[in-house]
């Protein structure tokens, strides 16, 4: 598989132990820069410093010296990063596969998925210093045999919390949000990034919130608005959300998708304050059974 990114381009592959016969996903990062070696290495780095059943693990990783320049190619550095193989696949694989069956997640399901994945964000989040994923995405959700979420691709990784001040530095962070951040959750606050602004890790709770609406109604809440070719800039900022009429959902879905997609980041949740709250539906659920 070919992944286009940022900093160039991935490659991922299946392989094989060669005396354990356990497969793996073997990424192939192709630099064509020292900076893009460096950002390949920030992965790596943040990958090895969380410990997290809810992250993805690194199981090991390697840098070879290329040094391939023709007039229409310059590898400088690969990066080769092993990390385990899951058979069954992304979240969105699973919100495909429903859509062409015309079923649904039920909603206690929904809300353990939704748990693990925050408590995967959270990690990365209460790191010292704290770091934001900035693409949360159903493509980015691995999911166990047992069907426990698995958070990946930190490629996109950086410090949560930004000071913004000059005109520079907001084009930097909006230039950049546009290479690694996926438009359908994207915050809105990267389409369009203002000077003399804060940024912090509710940047991830907006895309979180795209991810429960994707769990429970199959699309983001964004999808039809990018059908039409409208500005997902606007539609984002604007914060108006459709939900599908005659869903059997209770409340707490649309809600909680509501509270967390707000266009001002600083009326968004924290990570935690989300947790708590999905822990307090499930244990509402529980009681009513």
């Amino acid at each position: 598989m070919e992944c286009a990114c940022g900093r160039g381009f991935s490659y991922v592959d299946l392989v094989e132990d060669a005396q354990t016969h356990k497969s793996y996903a073997l990424k192939r990062i192709l630099c064509h820069s020292k900076e893009e070696e460096h950002i390949a290495l920030q992965e790596v780095h943040i990958m090895r410093e969380l410990d997290h059943p809810n992250i993805i693990p690194l199981e090991c990783y390697s840098i070879h010296k290329v040094g391939i320049q023709t007039k229409a190619v310059d590898i400088t550095f690969e990066v080769f990063v092993v990390i385990p193989y899951y058979r069954k696949g992304t979240l969105q694989n699973r919100i495909d596969t429903m859509k062409l069956k015309g079923e649904h997640f039920n909603e206690d399901m929904i809300w353990k998925l939704m748990l693990g994945i925050c408590q995967g964000i959270k990690a990365i989040h209460d790191h010292k210093p704290p770091y934001a994923h900035r693409d949360i995405k159903p493509d980015n959700v691995m999911t166990e045999e047992d069907g426990t979420p698995v958070v990946m691709d930190l490629g996109s990784a950086a410090p949560a919390q930004l000071e913004i001040k000059t005109a520079r530095e907001a084009s930097s962070l909006q230039d950049l949000a546009a290479e690694r951040c996926s438009m359908l959750y994207r915050a809105p606050e990267l389409f369009t990034v203002e000077t003399n602004t804060s940024i912090d890790e509710r940047t991830d709770i907006w895309s979180l919130g795209c991810v429960l609406y994707a769990l429970a109604y199959l699309e983001s809440p964004f999808e039809a608005a990018y059908q039409r070719g409208d500005s997902l800039a606007l539609a984002t900022m604007a914060g108006k959300i459709n939900f599908p009429e005659n869903s059997s959902y209770s409340s707490n879905i649309p809600e909680i998708i509501s509270w967390m997609l707000k266009p001002k980041a600083c009326e968004r949740p924290f990570i935690d304050q989300v947790i708590e709250r999905i822990k307090g539906v499930q244990h509402m659920d529980e009681n009513r059974v």
